[in-house]
C-alpha cells in the first residue's frame, strides 16, 4: 500500500522530492486556512439565517432560499469581473510588475462600481419577476419578494468587495479578506439575533429581519475592503480617482471576465432551472433541499479556499515563467483537498440527522434532508475535485474551459437529471425516496463527470501555455 502511495505521489509530484514539494503544500496552506475560514464564516452565517427564519415556517426557509440565485444572478458580472481580475494580479505578481496591479485594481474596481448601481437598481424594482422566474409559490412569494428587495441595496457593496478581495487573493493576500468577512458577520449575525424574533427591545421582524441584518453586513463589507486598499502600507495603494484605461489590462480583464461570465451564466441558469424542478415538487421538499445544500455548502466553502491557493499559485508561477512549479502547485492543492474531503464525509456521515434538526423541527423536513445527506457524501471527493481543479484552471486563464464543463454539468445535465429522477423515475423507485434524494443523485452524477473532465484537462498540460492579453 505504502508502495502504491509512493508512486502516485511521485507522479503527481512530476518527479519532484519530498523537500521540493513541501514548502508548496505550506505555501497552499498559508493561503488557503483564511480563505477556507472565511467561506466557512459566510456558510456559517448562511447557515444561521436559514435555521433563524426556519423558527418561523418551512415556507421561511424556502423563502430565503428562492433568493440566493437570483442574488448570484445579478452579482455575475461582478464575480466575472473579479475572475479576471484576480488571475490578472497573480500573473503580474508573478512577474514583478507592480504598476500593472495597480492598474487592474483602479479600472476593475471603477468598473465594479458602475456595475453594482446598475444591478442594485434592477433587484430592487425588478424583484417580484425575479422570484416568479425562480418558481415561488403562493407560500413564499411575498416573503421572497421582500427579502430580495431589502438585500439587493447592498449589491453595489457586493461589487466592490469581489473587487477587492480578488486583487487580494491574486497577490495571496488572504488574511484581509478574512478580516473583512469576519466582523461584517459578526454584525450580520448579531442583527439576526435582534430582528428575526425581537430581541432585547427591538421589532420582531421576521424573514425582513434576516434581510436588514444580511444587508448591514454587506455595507459594513464594502466599506472596510474600501479601507484595506486606501490605508496607509497597503500593497495595492489605491487612490479613489477615475482610471487611465490603457488595452493591455482592459483586454486581460476582457479575456478572462467574458469567459468567466459564460461559465457564470451556465452555472446560474442551471441551478434555477434545478430549483424550479425541486420548488414545483412542495415547500417540504424544497426546505429539506436548502437545509442539504447549506450544510454541505460548508465543504465546498473549505475546499474553495483551497482553491484560491491554487488560482495564486497557478497564476503567479505562470506570471514567473515556471509551468512546472504550477504543475507541482495543482498536485498540492489537489491532495490538501482530499484530505480534507475525506473528514467532512465522516463527520457528515455521523452527524447528519442533527444537522439537519439545526435548521427546523418539522420532522417530514428532517427526513428528507437525512436522505439527501446519504446521497451527498460520496460526491464530496470528486466536487471538491472539481473546485481545484477549475480554480486552478482559472488562475492559469484558461476559463472558457471551465464554461464549456459547467454547460455541460450545471446548465443542462443536472436540471435534465434532477427532473427524470424526480418525476418519472420516483415512480418507478419509491424505496429511493426520489423526491428527497434525486436532485443529489444529479448532484453525484455532475460532480463525477465534470471532475474526470477537468483532471483530465490539467494532465494535458494546455492551460500552462495560455497567455491573458
Amino acid at each position: 500500500m505504502r508502495s502504491v502511495l509512493n508512486t502516485w505521489l511521485n507522479k503527481s509530484w512530476y518527479g519532484a522530492s519530498r523537500q521540493t514539494m513541501l514548502p508548496l503544500y505550506r505555501q497552499a496552506l498559508r493561503i488557503a486556512w483564511p480563505a477556507a475560514l472565511e467561506g466557512l464564516l459566510i456558510s456559517v452565517i448562511t447557515s444561521a439565517d436559514t435555521m433563524m427564519v426556519g423558527s418561523i415556517s418551512p415556507a421561511a426557509i424556502a423563502a430565503v432560499g428562492l433568493t440566493a440565485q437570483p442574488r448570484m444572478i445579478l452579482l455575475v458580472l461582478a464575480q466575472s469581473l473579479s475572475i479576471g481580475t484576480t488571475a490578472l494580479v497573480a500573473r503580474r505578481k508573478g512577474a514583478g510588475d507592480e504598476k500593472g496591479i495597480r492598474a487592474c485594481l483602479e479600472q476593475s474596481l471603477f468598473i465594479s462600481l458602475l456595475l453594482g448601481a446598475l444591478i442594485t437598481l434592477i433587484g430592487f424594482f425588478l424583484a417580484e419577476p425575479l422570484m416568479r422566474f425562480s418558481g415561488a409559490n403562493e407560500d413564499t412569494f411575498d416573503l421572497s419578494v421582500n427579502y430580495f428587495q431589502i438585500i439587493s441595496l447592498g449589491f453595489i457593496f457586493n461589487s466592490i468587495q469581489l473587487c477587492v478581495t480578488a486583487a487580494f487573493r491574486g497577490l495571496g493576500q488572504t488574511r484581509i479578506t478574512l478580516v473583512t468577512h469576519m466582523v461584517s458577520n459578526v454584525l450580520n449575525l448579531t442583527f439576526n439575533f435582534l430582528l428575526i424574533n425581537g430581541h432585547l427591545g427591538f421589532p420582531r421582524l421576521g424573514v425582513n429581519g434576516a434581510a436588514i441584518a444580511t444587508l448591514i453586513g454587506t455595507v459594513c463589507a464594502g466599506l472596510i475592503s474600501i479601507w484595506f486598499v486606501m490605508r496607509e502600507g497597503s500593497p495595492l495603494r489605491y487612490r479613489p480617482r477615475v482610471p487611465r484605461f490603457d488595452q493591455t489590462t482592459l483586454k486581460a480583464l476582457l479575456n478572462v471576465g467574458s469567459s468567466a461570465l459564460a461559465e457564470s451564466g451556465f452555472l446560474r441558469l442551471g441551478f434555477v432551472l434545478t430549483n424550479r424542478v425541486i420548488a414545483s415538487l412542495g415547500t417540504v421538499t424544497f426546505a429539506a433541499f436548502q437545509v442539504v445544500s447549506q450544510v454541505s455548502s460548508l465543504s465546498f466553502t473549505l475546499c474553495d479556499g483551497v482553491a484560491t491557493a491554487g488560482v495564486a499559485m497557478v497564476g503567479q508561477s505562470l506570471g514567473a515563467e515556471d509551468e512546472l512549479r504550477a504543475k507541482r502547485s495543482v498536485s498540492a492543492a489537489r491532495h490538501i483537498s482530499v484530505a480534507v474531503s475525506i473528514l467532512l464525509m465522516v463527520a457528515m456521515f455521523l452527524l447528519r440527522r442533527d444537522m439537519a434538526a439545526l435548521f427546523t423541527q418539522d420532522e417530514a423536513v428532517i427526513q428528507a434532508a437525512t436522505a439527501g445527506f446519504l446521497v451527498v457524501i460520496p460526491g464530496l471527493l470528486p466536487q471538491n475535485g472539481r473546485v481545484v481543479y477549475a480554480g486552478c484552471l482559472r488562475g492559469a486563464g484558461d476559463v472558457k474551459y471551465v464554461a464549456l464543463i459547467a454547460l455541460i454539468g450545471v446548465g443542462i445535465l443536472r436540471p435534465a437529471l434532477t427532473w427524470l429522477f424526480c418525476f418519472p423515475l420516483d415512480p418507478v423507485f419509491p424505496a429511493l425516496f426520489l423526491t428527497a434524494t434525486g436532485p443529489w443523485f444529479s448532484f453525484l452524477i455532475d460532480a463525477v463527470v465534470r471532475n474526470f473532465l477537468l483532471a483530465r484537462r490539467i494532465r494535458s498540460g494546455v492551460w500552462t501555455r495560455m497567455r491573458l492579453s
